[in-house]
């Protein structure tokens, strides 16, 4: 009886902390749109190999990454990668979204979509991902899925030994003022084109970075990079028109017909305090956005003021403060206008939970991230990555309660978003799809047709602690 009550009471306790947030669901379902955009090898193993990747121990001793694939094949990336975008995630896979329920997707993008950022001399990567972002977005939008867009692969590298970074190395170089400018004019250029392009008309959210290093005394000046994220963000919407809580524009636009023009006359004003590096990047992002708008067929640099679409303000987006240790910054503390938080969270790479069964289900059950992140004001919390694999040989029994329960206690937050919309189904891949993919989840079973709906709702109360 305690411990049914104790249940209750922890779910009752839980509402409050999620939090609405413009354009976004008032409860997440999604999935990240994982290997699209930002390959790893490791999801398509089959396909990896037939594109003239290569696999290995190490991913920094072979063609396991996008860098090293361009650097091997300059003449035929760009085509091999169409391709791929092509295929990997086409209007079947937004069919599917939808007949599942899900809300939400979670965009991983490198820096170098935006091309003119690229450094061609020491920096290999495929062009021709943004105008596959733009289709993406355009049948996304048509089918009324929210979209994150997530800046997962930062310049420079930000996590070591990672497919995910687009380069495996352990030359970390993105802790930097150079590539954390770099960033800086990439989130200025989407946050423009999340305006300005009808395209990008459900794009909710922008995340600042995916996954910095724990550590944080290995992180020199995230926290300023933080703040500057959302000056970032806010003085592009303030220039285009778009209203930010508890801002004002800076300037009176007079004169400005282009949106060259109005980010100008915003990186020129003193009168909101945003700071040198801020205006400097706002500055070096004009011709930048001028160059993807062409690319795109866009009008926006050229269109009147009066013509642009009116839209809310984006998210600002960041990993939970939770995420880092040794004395990391707030990131709650750079907010301006609307800001989500995102945690991941995966039982299978250790140091979570004991390896079985009930270790695993009275760890989620009783887990207690959404309110230790709200007591630091990062709320509202998503939880941007989790999957069903686990440190252990899982039971079809077992992934049903195990799917179960990580919904239950992640939606007591802003929602979730699984690893990934799918997997690879191949030999080279075996079984790697029944606990990574959820459209393979979801026609296994483990996942209910209606996202928001448990094959048992009680799953956790025999280990909720009282």
């Amino acid at each position: 009886m305690l411990a049914t009550l104790a249940y209750f009471s922890f779910l009752a306790a839980s509402v409050a902390l999620a939090r609405a947030l413009p354009g976004l669901p008032d409860k997440i379902y999604g999935v990240n749109l994982g290997s699209w955009l930002v390959l790893e090898a490791w999801m398509l193993p089959a396909e990896w190999i037939a594109m003239g990747g290569q696999q290995c121990n190490d991913c920094s001793q072979c063609i396991a990454t996008e860098f090293a694939f361009a650097q091997a094949y300059p003449d035929t990336v760009d085509e091999k990668f169409k391709t791929h975008w092509e295929t990997w995630f086409a209007q079947s896979d937004v069919d599917d979204l939808v007949s599942a329920g899900i809300n939400t997707v979670r965009i991983p993008l490198g820096y170098w979509i935006v091309e003119p950022l690229v450094n061609r001399t020491s920096e290999f990567y495929p062009r021709g991902g943004i105008v596959e972002l733009q289709r993406g977005l355009k049948q996304l939008k048509k089918a009324g899925i929210a979209a994150i867009l997530d800046h997962h692969a930062l310049p420079g590298v930000a996590s070591p030994g990672q497919m995910f970074a687009g380069r495996c190395t352990n030359d970390v170089e993105f802790y930097t003022p150079y590539n954390y400018h770099r960033a800086l004019i990439w989130t200025a250029v989407m946050t423009a084109l999340s305006h300005l392009d009808p395209d990008f008309g459900t794009v909710a959210a922008i995340e600042a970075m995916n996954e910095p290093i724990m550590d944080a005394n290995q992180t020199p000046g995230l926290g300023g990079f933080q703040v500057n994220f959302v000056q970032t963000v806010r003085a592009v919407e303030l220039a285009l028109g778009i209203p930010v809580s508890g801002m004002s524009s800076p300037v009176s636009r007079r004169g400005a017909s282009t949106a060259a023009d109005a980010i100008s006359q915003v990186a020129a004003s003193t009168s909101m305090k945003f700071n040198e590096e801020v205006r400097q990047a706002l500055v070096e992002s004009i011709p930048i956005l001028a160059s993807v708008l062409q690319q795109l067929n866009v009008a926006g640099s050229t269109a009147n003021l009066k013509s642009w679409p009116k839209r809310q303000s984006l998210v600002t987006t960041f990993m939970d403060i939770n995420w880092q240790f040794n004395n990391p910054a707030n990131p709650a503390d750079a907010a301006i206008g609307p800001q989500g938080y995102d945690n991941h969270l995966y039982y299978s790479f250790g140091g979570v939970a004991d390896a079985n069964e009930n270790a695993y289900l009275t760890s989620v059950c009783n887990l207690n991230r959404i309110q230790s992140d709200a007591a630091l004001g990062n709320t509202p919390l998503w939880f941007g990555e989790w999957g069903l694999p686990t440190q252990f040989s899982a039971s079809d029994e077992f992934l049903f309660k195990w799917a179960d329960a990580q919904k239950f206690s992640y939606s007591k937050g802003a929602g979730w978003i699984f690893w990934n919309f799918k997997v690879e189904k191949s030999a080279l891949a075996g079984d790697l799809a029944r606990q990574w993919s959820y459209m393979e989840g979801l026609r296994l079973g483990f996942f209910t047709q209606d996202p928001s709906k448990l094959h048992d709702p009680n799953v956790c109360a025999p280990y909720i602690s009282a």
